[in-house]
């Protein structure tokens, strides 16, 4: 590329880095981070204005024009060109049956993704424009999020619409604000103060929060997905109950998630990631920029099973309201000041873009209907809120590789009853929030335990002394590098039993052991029972005083300790004893 080609060059912001570095981690996988959005056309268009509209966008907004390089130091950049070549594509499919016509649409559509991008070369945005019908159109725009967030597209189908109501006319679109001020707005910000602020909000936590441990080392692939929305009166009564106690919806639902994870791995103190518009308020005309802004951050949820749901959530959204000063830190930032507890495998996306294109008509622009989007993480778990006017869209996206679609519907079902529940009682506790549905709770309750069977009217050593005669080479104990068979265990059991019968242990004798775990502990344990006596288990990491006291209050007469403490010998068929049986 020759200089005369180049208009500026940027620095990155933190998610840019982090889209960067997916992108060039593995070039033959796929990019995950390569998004389609399809928008419906009805009426009359006209192709040549079209794409001269969008060639206008393109010279108006200079982060549509970045490329990302790294220099020889190794620092990313974007190169912004002063004038690339706008990739464009038409098809007629209006002589197909409706049918084909959208599977060779969809085809297109998935050969578009497929492509991806070369991430060094922009722009990293692709429209194709298909006629579907006479006065029906799709527009493809295939792009990469390194360059457009969720919250640009809206603002870009409108200045489409109305630079192509103008005939292609770029001075209709009031100036706007360069994306380079945003990042200049960036470079001012004290990052000290909030790798300080983000290494205490998440300080105690010693390991990530992660649903699939190694889950995200593999190629990233294409989400599948699941969804429900909630309905109006449901979400009529969470957006009441959010009300009610001065937190946001979003806060609602970042706790219901939290709890929801907590359930999945066993945890009280959890994190997950959660996605920020990252637009600051006092930065001049940011509400019409065009660029990446969105930051993920960590989103901690400490659960308290005696709290109430309404103290969790008014604690959780004062934490989130803390860290406002310090979202504008890279996560790669926040993870290295905050350690290992930072870490999280699980993602919220809670929509809350400026309009929706179709919504709003210009005289003579482009008749939007419908914007459908197809967008990915590298996320095992990314559950996307879609807020709409009386209720919600909750859609989980799912690794085929890590998740089954069995699975990420329970995960979904999951956080559903919990919402329904913070939003019906927020003063219930945390402990009373039901997780499981009524079938999950029967088949815990009843189903797995229904153990039940007729019990032999035999005691342990007799069972165990069936299992030697019926099958005495079978395996009995494996551990480490030690297999012993049934025969070789009841060998050394029988030693035990005979050395503390020589040590006056008689029935119903009392036997202490302190021994660490291990194979000779279980050969110990069967010869006490052989002898008639019954063994009282005493820690080895607890101090003497307090053995001393266990052993006089029970009556132990005997105590075996020691490590390896029996091994067979070839003269004598019962068992040789090393170590220590203490006569108390």
């Amino acid at each position: 590329m020759n200089n005369s080609a180049l208009a500026e060059i940027w620095p990155l912001s933190p998610l840019q880095e982090g889209l960067l570095f997916h992108a060039r981690y593995d070039e033959r996988a796929r990019d995950v981070y390569v998004g389609q959005h399809a928008v419906h056309l009805d009426g009359p268009v006209d192709a040549a204005v079209l794409r001269a509209s969008w060639e206008v966008l393109l010279h108006r907004h200079a982060a549509l024009r970045a490329g990302f390089q790294r220099r020889r130091s190794g620092a990313p950049v974007q190169i912004i060109v002063r004038a690339p070549a706008l990739t464009w594509r038409e098809a007629d499919l209006s002589h197909l049956p409706p049918s084909a016509a959208e599977a060779e649409a969809a085809r297109i559509a998935t050969v578009e993704r497929d492509r991806g991008f070369e991430v060094s070369a922009p722009p990293l945005l692709r429209p194709t424009l298909i006629r579907m019908a006479e006065s029906r159109h799709r527009m493809l725009v295939t792009m990469h999020h390194i360059v457009l967030d969720g919250w640009s597209l809206p603002i870009l189908f409108d200045e489409l619409s109305r630079v192509y109501a103008a005939g292609g006319d770029a001075s209709v679109l009031p100036p706007t604000a360069p994306y380079r001020d945003y990042l200049a707005w960036l470079s001012r910000q004290d990052r000290e103060a909030a790798r300080t602020a983000w290494a205490d909000a998440l300080g105690g936590l010693d390991e990530p929060t992660l649903l699939v441990p190694g889950g995200t080392d593999g190629d990233p692939v294409l989400p599948e997905h699941v969804a429900v929305r909630t309905g109006a009166p449901d979400t009529a009564r969470l957006r009441t109950t959010a009300r009610a106690l001065g937190v946001t919806p979003n806060t609602v639902v970042q706790g219901a998630w939290g709890l929801a994870i907590g359930a999945l791995t066993g945890r009280r103190d959890v994190v997950f990631g959660a996605t920020v518009s990252g637009r600051p308020a006092d930065l001049p005309g940011v509400e019409r920029m065009l660029g990446l802004f969105i930051n993920t951050l960590p989103v901690r949820v400490t659960l308290d099973p005696s709290a109430t749901v309404a103290a969790t959530l008014t604690a959780l959204q004062e934490h989130q309201s803390a860290l406002l000063a310090h979202q504008h830190l890279g996560l790669a930032e926040v993870q290295r000041a905050a350690g290992p507890g930072a870490a999280f495998d699980t993602l919220i996306v809670y929509e809350s873009f400026p309009g929706d294109p179709s919504a709003t008509r210009v005289p003579g622009g482009l008749d939007i209907t419908e914007v459908g989007g197809d967008d990915a993480s590298h996320y095992p778990l990314t559950l996307v809120v879609s807020p709409g006017d009386d209720d919600l869209e909750l859609r989980l996206d799912y690794r085929p590789d890590l998740f089954d679609g069995s699975a990420a519907r329970t995960i979904l079902d999951l956080l559903v009853r919990v919402l329904r529940r913070f939003a019906a009682d927020p003063d219930a506790r945390v402990a009373e929030v039901e997780v499981l549905s009524p079938e999950e709770r029967r088949l815990v309750v009843e189903g797995w335990n229904a153990t039940d069977r007729p019990v032999a009217d035999a005691s342990l050593v007799e069972l165990f002394e069936e299992c030697v005669v019926r099958a005495p080479d079978a395996v009995a104990v494996v551990a480490g590098g030690v297999v012993w068979t049934y025969g070789e265990l009841n060998a050394r059991a029988n030693g035990v039993a005979c050395a503390l019968v020589g040590r006056g242990v008689v029935r119903g004798s009392l036997v202490g052991v302190r021994m660490e775990r291990s194979p000779e502990l279980v050969a110990v344990l069967l010869g006490v029972l052989k002898a008639g006596a019954a063994y009282v288990p005493l820690d080895v990491s607890h101090p003497q005083e307090r053995l001393a006291s266990i052993v006089a209050e029970a009556g132990v007469s005997v105590v075996v300790t020691g490590e390896d403490v029996f091994e067979p010998v070839e003269e004598n068929p019962r068992v040789h004893i090393r170590g220590r049986i203490w006569r108390m």
